[in-house]
């Protein structure tokens, strides 16, 4: 296989944490005095960032009173209703086995990030995560890939993203990387194919299949 470290987006690639994410956005509107949002509404802010995601939902100008509020309560449920993606242990497992370095690449709080991929059991399969707060950079900043390639010695030249999104397209070609994305998480084959994806799949099982 030609690819030597494959670096992975975390939600609606690895996990299905949604539920958890809307709930929080709702609970955080629902303080702020605003009408609910709907789960199509919540769906299409994220990716971008958590900030983002609140002026998109909440207007601009309520950020900063939001913030303390969404991380409040998401600190408290972040574990409630996270679980993983058909394929994803199975695979990390199998590229870890074959010593393919793999790493988590993610535009959720890296604190997040990392209690979660303990609670499911993947920290040992990683050899990083890295998110939000825990360098200057958000996806897709170009320099986080390139972070995380220096994090773990490796060369872009035999390196591979997997996302969900079209930002994690656009982080992976701004550091000339291909990038497979998945189905699984925020948009559709169609919308991942005109952001410019390498390939896409319905999953990770077919991902998996593909680079076995």
């Amino acid at each position: 296989m030609r690819f030597r470290t494959i670096i992975f987006d975390l939600d609606g690639t690895l996990i299905d944490h949604f539920q958890a994410i809307y709930r929080s956005h709702a609970h955080t509107m629902a303080r702020l005095g605003l009408p609910a949002p709907s789960y199509a509404q919540v769906r299409a802010a994220v990716g971008g960032g958590l900030e983002k995601a609140i002026a998109h939902l909440a207007g601009p100008t309520r950020v900063a009173e939001a913030l303390p509020i969404f991380r409040a309560y998401w600190d408290a449920t972040l574990l409630d209703d996270v679980i993983l993606l058909p394929g994803a242990h199975e695979l990390l497992l199998s590229l870890h086995t074959r010593g393919i370095s793999t790493a988590v690449l993610t535009n959720k709080l890296g604190a997040s990030a990392r209690l979660i991929c303990d609670h499911l059991a993947l920290t040992p399969l990683l050899a990083t995560i890295v998110g939000a707060t825990d360098t200057a950079w958000l996806k897709p900043d170009p320099a986080l890939p390139q972070y995380v390639l220096a994090q773990l010695g490796a060369d872009a030249a035999d390196a591979l993203m997997v996302g969900d999104s079209p930002y994690d397209v656009q982080t992976a070609h701004q550091s000339a990387l291909p990038c497979w994305c998945v189905t699984t998480g925020t948009h559709t084959a169609e919308e991942l194919t005109l952001a410019g994806a390498d390939s896409v799949y319905a999953g990770l099982d077919e991902i998996g299949a593909v680079l076995a």
